[in-house]
């Protein structure tokens, strides 16, 4: 959906982001933790984009485009650096000012020296001469634009070969209520500053009916917990999309692009909702696109879309748990938490966005969780609870830690790259 234009002819998603830097974020907050999350996670994009393969002794090149506040840069900039990656570099790209100001000073709290600062728009990738990328991020863009396969199609003409990207779009179905309340309050506009219309957002949310769709949708809460910034990106948006899984496919296809995975990849297969052997039978004959809409209908609370992309004729596929020479990596967890989780229940649950997930895991999925570091391989993980159990032979392991993989793998925990 489109506002409506601004009298003195100034960009209103330019103005919004001067205004109110979203998310909002305090550069002071980085010494207590490190924000992670989909996508561009390292070890995540290593698994989906690049085949599992990454050699840090190697250039590597990433773009975050609309970095905002710095979320993702500031998480792959310190990921890198923590890999010992001392030849890569990531560019932040955003036109806000006032975002670019908060991402910098989180930044220099870090001391990441391998972050660098742009000013500018995505759309003018090709005018800023800055080159190809082996990996971009683009989240929570690309659905705020007037054109949203224009912008698509300038990041896909900034990949290096063998690049990809990670996504995030708006998705429909979780954000019931919002498109509504956009519309009402954009009918009720008063004019003036952003302060005076996030003022009259907060009167009108206060005399909302039971009735009312966003009132009853738990899932969104933007409003309620990011503050007056969230506030505004939320329902003051002067432009706002929402992309379903066709929509997804589609908009890839235009650009020359293929889906590489959603994440986390269990939200989009129908067994995560479906349990009548008959129908989930019928789902698991359907294409990989079929099944991932059937299962964005049935659960009905997604409300952002999380994937990975790389070209068409990008011949790269994600590790499979089959090679005794794959190193598990797990991400956006504590190992020693998801260990004593599989230790003492025999499964691992999850809630996302108000929906539990329940996962078994195999008997020894404890102990191999307690043991894997992002360094150590399958053949070495392996060997070690050999050691405490002569009867534990390779094809017997492979089959327990395929089985762990697909659980926490589902829930976006482990991925894997090659030694």
């Amino acid at each position: 959906m489109t506002g409506p234009a601004r009298a003195d002819g100034a960009d209103p998603v330019a103005v919004q982001y001067e205004s109110y830097p979203y998310p909002p974020r305090d550069p002071r907050d980085e010494s207590k933790r490190l924000v992670t999350g989909s996508p561009s996670h390292l070890g995540e994009l290593i698994h989906h984009v690049r085949g599992g393969v990454f050699d840090p002794g190697q250039p590597f090149r990433a773009l975050i485009a609309g970095g905002g506040t710095g979320d993702a840069a500031i998480m792959l900039a310190q990921q890198l650096a923590d890999s010992g990656a001392a030849a890569a570099r990531v560019v932040y790209l955003d036109r806000s000012a006032a975002s670019r100001r908060v991402a910098q000073a989180r930044a220099a709290a870090r001391g990441l020296a391998n972050l660098d600062f742009v000013s500018g728009s995505l759309l003018d990738l090709g005018a800023l001469g800055l080159g190809g990328f082996d990996y971009i991020d683009c989240c929570g863009v690309l659905h705020h634009l007037e054109d949203p396969e224009a912008g698509l199609a300038a990041l896909t003409a900034a990949l290096a070969p063998g690049g990809g990207m990670g996504v995030m779009l708006y998705a429909p179905l979780g954000r019931i209520g919002v498109y509504p309340m956009q519309h009402a309050l954009r009918l009720l506009d008063g004019g003036g500053p952003p302060a005076t219309r996030v003022a009259d957002a907060k009167r009108l949310l206060a005399t909302l009916p039971t009735t009312n769709w966003l009132k009853r949708n738990p899932f969104v809460t933007d409003h309620l917990v990011e503050g007056d910034s969230g506030l505004h990106d939320l329902l003051l948006h002067a432009r706002d999309r929402a992309y379903s899984v066709d929509e997804v496919y589609d908009f890839l296809d235009g650009a020359g692009l293929r889906l590489a995975g959603f994440v986390p990849a269990a939200r989009y297969e129908p067994r995560s909702y479906i349990s009548d052997p008959v129908l989930l039978r019928r789902a698991e004959a359907l294409a990989p696109r079929a099944r991932a809409a059937l299962a964005e209908a049935l659960a009905g609370n997604i409300k952002s879309h999380a994937f990975y992309a790389v070209r068409a004729d990008d011949p790269v596929a994600p590790p499979q748990p089959v090679d005794p020479e794959m190193i598990p990596v797990v991400v956006n967890a504590e190992p020693a938490a998801l260990a004593k989780a599989a230790g003492t229940s025999g499964s691992i649950s999850a809630t996302v966005d108000g929906l539990p997930f329940r996962m078994r895991l195999p008997r020894r999925a404890g102990a191999m969780l307690a043991r894997i570091d992002g360094r150590t391989s399958l053949r070495a993980l392996h060997a070690a609870l050999r050691a405490q159990d002569p009867q534990l032979d390779e094809a017997m392991f492979m089959a327990q830690f395929a089985e762990l993989f697909a659980a926490l793998h589902g829930l976006g925990k482990l991925m894997l790259r090659r030694g």
